[in-house]
């Protein structure tokens, strides 16, 4: 509870708010459990726009941001606005309280220009907490390959080799720390975005999200390019084709929202598909407590393959029989807790979700299973130990087994 007294960790965030962002919140919470006293700095989003706010002792500093990035342009104006507040802010925490680590967490990979020189001039520790791999973002939005994807390598190598240590979310990206980033394998921990089973607790659901139909299938997460809501619908049309008893459930925001809810609406799927947007935890556990089947159709590409997904776990902590695409990660996190879909194949998708709706038995076994290895293996509980002990190698502190509090996570969504 008290290993890290008189340590300070600013931790950098540029694309979500705290405390929204759930993985940098738990962090957060189980660092500030255990005697380290925590920093944030965050853009402003909608529905956290306070410049300052203390929230479980963790101080959080929000900085402004012109635009949400869409085209590069976009993300150049974006960026540059974020990298002058996180230096601003920075500067302004250092000087009131010194901090001894920065944890960066991207995307983008620009953060090491804050930490730079903070290490450079008083010895403070840069760790790169490894979110999404870039290079495969880049191609995944606008799939080509020119001088912004070549920038995107010179940052991720550059971030690598400005920081001292490295977590990355899964095995392959830890791969990709030690191939590319070209850091020693000592020096690159795996922590994986563990549920928090205070949060998604099991509940009876609600019948009211059926809107009088026998069966309610879930997607929570963003909404993007890359996460496929289109090849979904896709899914959604051919099902409802042929049956009327499913009620499709979309929570979540992004940048693709209203397009398809416009595609939803072309499509004629309005009756059949509900938009709940952000929405509070209460409201989206007793969602996915009613659903009957959850889906994650990430679209096939190299960033998605090689990503681990959070709403998987999710959907597995609260013993939902999952249908996604067949990608390695996805794989690695779900194993008997989902069905594979051939690759963009929106026809063997729906087949699978309609299987899984016609045979309760199979479901209950594989949400036992995620549930199962969600206890046993996946949830904050054991993830959060992992980021201790890293911490303990980043701060020099004496290795020993630590008195892990799993923090009750005090976000919305």
């Amino acid at each position: 509870m008290s290993e890290f007294v008189g340590k300070h960790i600013l931790i950098i965030i540029e694309n979500l708010p705290a405390p929204f962002d759930r993985r940098v919140w738990q962090e957060a919470c189980t660092l500030k459990e255990n005697g380290a006293e925590v920093s944030i700095i965050c853009p402003k989003m909608k529905g956290y726009t306070d410049s300052y706010e203390q929230i479980d002792g963790i101080d959080i500093y929000r900085h402004p941001l012109p635009t949400e990035g869409k085209g590069i342009f976009g993300y150049i104006m974006e960026y540059s606005a974020a990298i002058f507040w996180e230096l601003y802010l920075s500067f302004k925490i250092f000087f009131k309280k010194r901090f001894h680590v920065i944890q960066g967490c991207n995307p983008p990979d620009l953060i090491f220009l804050t930490a730079w020189p903070f290490k450079r001039l008083w010895g403070v520790k840069y760790v790169f907490d490894h979110h999404d791999i870039n290079p495969e973002l880049y191609l995944a939005k606008f799939n080509k390959k020119g001088i912004f994807y070549r920038c995107m390598l010179l940052f991720e190598k550059w971030n690598f080799k400005v920081a001292d240590y490295s977590i990355a979310t899964n095995e392959s990206y830890k791969e990709i720390a030690i191939n590319r980033g070209e850091m020693p394998q000592h020096k690159v921990s795996v922590v994986r975005s563990g549920p928090s089973l205070h949060r998604l607790h099991l509940t009876d659901g609600n019948p009211m999200y059926k809107k009088g139909r026998s069966f309610l299938v879930g997607y929570v997460g963003v909404i993007g390019v890359q996460e496929g809501l289109d090849l979904l619908l896709q899914s959604v049309k051919t099902i409802v084709d042929k049956r009327n008893d499913v009620q499709f459930a979309i929570v979540g925001g992004g940048t693709s929202l209203e397009e398809i809810k416009n595609l939803a609406n072309e499509m004629n799927l309005s009756e059949y598909v509900d938009f709940y947007g952000r929405v509070s935890d209460e409201i989206l556990v007793d969602i996915l407590n009613t659903c009957d089947v959850c889906v994650n159709p990430d679209k096939p590409t190299e960033m998605n393959n090689l990503s681990t997904m959070n709403k998987i776990m999710e959907y597995m902590a609260l013993k939902k029989a999952i249908v996604q695409f067949d990608l390695k990660e996805g794989r690695a996190s779900a194993q008997k807790a989902s069905l594979y879909a051939k690759h963009y194949d929106t026809q063997d998708f729906a087949d699978k979700i309609m299987w899984l709706l016609d045979n309760e038995e199979e479901r209950k076994r594989m949400g036992e299973f995620g549930y199962d290895r969600v206890l046993k293996d996946l949830s904050w509980h054991h993830e959060g130990k992992k980021l201790l002990k890293f911490y303990q190698k980043v701060l020099e502190v004496p290795q020993k087994e630590s008195s892990f509090v799993n923090p009750v996570s005090a976000l919305t969504d």
